[in-house]
């Protein structure tokens, strides 16, 4: 994803394998525990992946396999999730935030699709 972003205190290579991580997470499961700064960089990610299962054609399934590598996770994203949120033209997630972690006092949050 072009753009600013935050560095999350890791170099470019670990940091787009962990957004890709939590982004599959996000996917298949609807619903992550994280900090509220992964959160909101994911947030922007998952969001995007969404308006390509909404387009619906392969290269938008193309885009989508480029950047989540499980092809289940995919296929559920343009079968059941895309279909969803037809009539929505964005604010497919929601970032509420849960407290602190107790190791280390990060901020929490719950990533879920609305």
């Amino acid at each position: 994803m072009p753009g600013m972003h935050r560095t999350l205190g890791r170099i470019g290579g670990h940091r787009r394998a962990m957004l890709r991580n939590l982004v599959t997470s996000t996917l298949r499961e609807e619903r992550i525990v994280t900090t509220v700064t992964r959160a909101k960089e994911v947030n922007r990610v998952v969001e995007h992946m969404i308006s390509l299962g909404k387009r619906g054609d392969l290269s938008a399934r193309r885009q989508a396999l480029a950047y989540i590598w499980d092809e289940d996770v995919v296929t559920k994203l343009f079968t059941n999730i895309a279909p969803r949120y037809v009539d929505r033209t964005g604010g497919y997630t929601r970032i509420m935030r849960t407290g602190y972690r107790r190791g280390d006092a990060a901020p929490m949050a719950i990533l879920e699709l609305v």
